[in-house]
């Protein structure tokens, strides 16, 4: 792999914006160095707050990438395909949003899933409020498109040659220096500007919880901050209006599993059974809190809480774009997904 100052400091970048959950949560966002025509970037699964613990950057002939992406080639939707093996011992996948880093100039760029930016970015007037927010600043917003060739074709037809900051309806936030310490000032300046005031939520019942949880495959969640999803009543509200962003789909399912009054964990599991429905690793029980699966994933508990930083940012009057049943079905059907969703499951663990 290439060795130099720009790349030392991009990893440890990587490391402190991967273990800051209001950016990065779980095997979410990723990060890139261009060194002529080879894109680095961060692999397909790997933590970004894992980064100083081993090689997680895979290399990627930026040429060939973006004449695919011009020509509309489906190797586009593959970024494998452009890997430069020989520099490529570990054998592992490039992101899967390795063209929203090919698309932008920039030596370096940061994407991340930052819950000030998710918050706006749902929303159904988030260019009107992005407008206000970013008076002065080069950048685009993205109407949402499924990461991929899809993303990469939408940001072909706003970046301009100027654009550092991309906001990605739905999805999240990205941008682009020409050195790591320029693009980490432009990240903290843009989710300084996003920032949003959050609602409290009351505490949760844990001993109603626990009566709850009896008899099932549910538990307690280690991070009390779960539960404030489903004591404040209007994030509620928000996550039962359905999917807002594609990690939430990959890692928690469509939508969120709401229990009905006086059902218990028990029983919810029996619905969705007889439902056909696929297993829930999280029960909001409105007003008293949450149960997670006793087998919960460290990728779902990541975005267990993220959708509570979320939604407790969104106000409670703001309209929202919901993704439709074919955008879910496309995210959870699609081959580069699915990749993703077997390095999560095989890290399967209980998260403080």
């Amino acid at each position: 792999m290439m060795q130099s100052s720009e790349l030392d400091a991009l990893i440890d970048l990587s490391a402190r914006v991967g273990a800051d959950p209001a950016l990065v949560q779980g095997a979410g966002g990723n990060t890139s160095l261009k060194d002529g025509d080879t894109l680095w970037i961060k692999a397909s699964g790997l933590w970004l707050m894992n980064a100083r613990a081993g090689n997680m950057l895979v290399p990627v002939r930026l040429s060939t990438l973006l004449a695919a992406v011009a020509e509309d080639h489906p190797s586009a939707e593959k970024a494998q395909e452009h890997v430069i093996a020989d520099l490529n011992p570990s054998g592992l996948r490039p992101s899967i949003e390795t063209t929203v880093h090919g698309l932008l100039p920039q030596k370096v760029v940061v994407h991340v899933h930052c819950v000030e930016t998710i918050a706006i970015a749902v929303r159904a007037d988030a260019e009107a409020v992005l407008a206000e927010r970013l008076a002065g600043v080069p950048y685009a917003f993205v109407p949402y498109a499924r990461p991929g060739l899809p993303l990469a074709r939408a940001i072909a037809a706003r970046v301009k040659s100027d654009t550092t900051v991309l906001i990605l309806g739905n999805h999240g936030l990205a941008v682009a220096a020409d050195t790591v310490a320029d693009a980490e000032a432009l990240l903290r300046d843009i989710s300084a500007r996003l920032r949003q005031e959050r609602r409290a939520a009351p505490s949760p019942d844990l001993d109603a919880l626990s009566r709850l949880a009896v008899d099932s495959n549910f538990r307690l969640p280690d991070d009390e901050a779960l539960h404030g999803v489903a004591t404040d009543l209007a994030s509620c509200r928000i996550a039962a209006s359905g999917s807002l962003y594609p990690d939430h789909v990959i890692f928690l399912g469509k939508g969120v599993v709401i229990a009905g009054p006086g059902e218990t964990a028990a029983a919810v599991a029996a619905r969705l059974e007889t439902e056909l429905q696929p297993p829930t690793p999280l029960i909001l029980f409105p007003g008293k809190g949450v149960l997670v699966a006793r087998d919960i994933s460290a990728g779902a508990a990541a975005m267990a809480r993220c959708l509570v930083d979320v939604t407790s940012r969104i106000p409670e009057s703001a309209r929202l774009r919901i993704f439709t049943d074919a955008e879910n079905g496309e995210l959870l059907n699609w081959d580069a997904e699915k990749y993703r969703q077997q390095l999560n499951a095989a890290k399967t663990a209980s998260v403080q």
